[in-house]
């Protein structure tokens, strides 16, 4: 069964109908960034260091934000993902069109808009991490 399948089965059976999507998206960069751009992605909170450093070789390129709208959901998914495996009672969350984290203690976090706030040089995925995993 390949990562993404599994990350879908994983979905489907063990989590809020909510983390489908995310879950989807973030096995995707891990596959992309592996495959593309040789990064490997373990959802440590370690590997957001990387992801932020990809986002702001992105930001330097000065691509048009449609080009990379995309790959910012995958790695704001990517970081959501984290916070879910790494904080404990953490879920994925739907609401308003978009997705959200909720901590155990019931604070709302948006990673994919914090990736889209890296990409304009005013975020950082790994803070954004490190935040909801303390309390």
């Amino acid at each position: 069964m390949t990562a993404h399948r599994a990350a879908a089965h994983a979905a489907r059976t063990t989590r809020p109908h909510a983390a489908t999507k995310p879950v989807r998206w973030a096995a995707d960069t891990v596959a992309t960034m592996r495959e593309g751009a040789r990064l490997r992605l373990d959802y440590s909170t370690q590997s957001l260091w990387r992801v932020d450093r990809m986002i702001e070789e992105l930001r330097r390129e000065q691509p048009p934000y449609a080009a990379v709208e995309s790959v910012l959901r995958g790695f704001g998914a990517y970081a959501g993902e984290v916070i879910v495996r790494r904080a404990g009672g953490a879920e994925w969350l739907e609401a308003d069109g978009g997705h959200w984290v909720r901590t155990a203690d019931g604070r709302l976090w948006d990673p994919v808009d914090e990736a889209r706030r890296c990409f304009a040089g005013h975020g950082s995925l790994r803070l954004l991490c490190r935040d909801a995993t303390t309390v």
